[in-house]
């Protein structure tokens, strides 16, 4: 199983993807890996020293060291285990770039949008079976999150709510990727989301998954020997 999730900070594409990683475990054996840093600091165990350093980059530097973590995903490793699963990846980079970052928006140099096509392209060809989700949540939802559980690295402005949920949509309607899938989370429960992607995932089981939830069947029942 190969994943992009994407979408609006606070929608729930992290919880989605724990959820869906532990459906995962249960289902197919083997608990994939999670790569859930493509937006605020580069990686989760930063010192608050640090995440102060890597914001205070200039665009230029920012753009490139994007452009790395996005190429670095890309690499045919990554996509050897039977199950991966990235949580923004590029779409975050085509929305949150140009109206946080200072690169990538129109007329400026790798401009994001295009440079999303190109690497939706390059995961079809890598992974033929990649599914990309889109997570939304209405506004008031999105704002109601982030009053109460605020993020330490937050990246969205609350004025911005509908120019970001705007931009995640633009670029899913966009994508290349010819498995999508659109959650909607104002209301559903995790359990609701995950039966939604589950729902729409089974269909589009690989014969190595079938073959695997078999044998993890047999061997949860107590028949593998």
């Amino acid at each position: 199983m190969r994943l992009i999730i994407a979408g609006c900070e606070y929608s729930g594409t992290t919880t989605l993807a724990e959820a869906i990683a532990e459906w995962v475990e249960e289902t197919l054996g083997g608990r994939p890996g999670i790569h859930d840093h493509f937006k605020g600091a580069p990686e989760k165990n930063l010192t608050e020293e640090e995440e102060a350093q890597f914001a205070a980059l200039k665009p230029r530097l920012l753009e490139m060291f994007q452009r790395y973590q996005i190429e670095y995903h890309l690499q045919p490793g990554f996509f050897a285990y039977p199950d991966h699963i990235m949580v923004g990846m590029h779409l975050e980079d085509a929305v949150y770039a140009p109206l946080y970052y200072g690169y990538g928006g129109p007329g400026q140099y790798a401009e994001r949008t295009e440079f999303a096509r190109h690497t939706e392209q390059r995961l079809i060809d890598l992974a033929p079976d990649l599914i990309e989700i889109h997570v939304k949540a209405s506004p008031d939802v999105i704002r109601q999150r982030m009053r109460e559980a605020p993020h330490r690295n937050q990246t969205i402005k609350e004025a911005d709510v509908e120019l970001v949920l705007e931009g995640f949509a633009t670029q899913h309607a966009a994508s290349l990727i010819p498995n999508k899938l659109e959650i909607d989370s104002s209301e559903a429960s995790v359990d609701e989301c995950l039966a939604q992607f589950v729902s729409f995932y089974e269909p589009l089981m690989t014969d190595a998954d079938r073959v695997r939830a078999l044998v993890t069947r047999a061997r949860r029942a107590g028949e593998w020997i």
